[in-house]
């Protein structure tokens, strides 16, 4: 009888636990995550078809209307993920602090070697991200869920969830180097800045254009996972800290008892 090799991480990653952590405020590694993090994944779904949007967003722990932590973006009312989040307002979002440039394999350079390896080239920018990565300057992935709402267009509440994310995307490395969107490693290597709609993050369009509208996510729920396999689930709910039993003693799986 062949036998299945279960990875180590295989009950963290199921939630197996007989409880779950309730807050009023986000773990203090995930809002590190969401103030360093340049952009996330937003996850919508409708008609049981999923789908995953890259965003530019700005959090908030808590807003004039509510103490709960929000998330704000904005979307083209035109937009896949405007009419699934009309349809169904559950949503998820991914953010995490690992460097995404990905070293290059053996494969890529047999391949480009034309069949037989050859050195491996690396700009500088890339290996700098490289090292970062190898002294384990990332840490954890956070898995966020929530309810989304589109704020009404031209209200008062709309200017002000608006002014802060248009804020929040104004970079000091813009007006005191010009150059825009490179965070950390701007003007590294003497480079030049790009041209403003490439480097911004398209913020210019996608944040502060007149045809967007606002969305803003109220966090229920936090997964955080790091580097060795470790999840934890954490409830967001106002004025609460507690620790929760799950429904018989069943697995706690995002937050919610199975």
């Amino acid at each position: 009888m062949a036998q299945h090799n279960i990875p180590l991480s295989y009950e963290a990653s199921e939630g197996v636990s007989d409880t779950m952590k309730v807050t009023p405020e986000l773990p203090s590694e995930v809002v590190q995550c969401l103030n360093n993090a340049r952009f996330l994944h937003l996850a919508t779904c409708n008609d049981n078809i999923p789908h995953v949007s890259l965003m530019n967003y700005s959090y908030l722990p808590h807003t004039p209307w509510d103490d709960l932590p929000v998330v704000i973006m904005t979307t083209n009312p035109a937009s896949k993920k405007y009419h699934n989040i009309m349809a169904n307002p559950n949503v998820s979002l991914l953010v995490h602090d690992w460097v995404s440039h990905r070293p290059s394999t053996s494969a890529q350079r047999r391949m480009s070697a034309g069949g037989s390896p050859g050195p491996e080239v690396r700009s500088t920018l890339a290996e700098m991200l490289f090292n970062l990565n190898s002294s384990a300057v990332s840490s954890i992935s956070a898995t966020i869920g929530g309810k989304a709402r589109v704020i009404e267009p031209g209200s008062e509440t709309e200017k002000y969830y608006r002014d802060v994310h248009i804020e929040n995307h104004r970079f000091e490395t813009e007006a005191s180097t010009g150059t825009v969107g490179l965070g950390p490693f701007a003007g590294f290597n003497n480079q030049a800045a790009p041209p403003a709609q490439q480097g911004d993050g398209g913020r210019q369009c996608f944040v502060e254009g007149e045809a967007v509208c606002v969305i803003v996510v109220r966090i229920h729920e936090v997964r955080i996972a790091d580097w060795k396999g470790n999840v934890t689930d954490w409830g967001i709910s106002a004025n609460d800290t507690r620790t929760v039993e799950a429904s018989g003693g069943g697995p706690v799986v995002n937050g919610n008892a199975d």
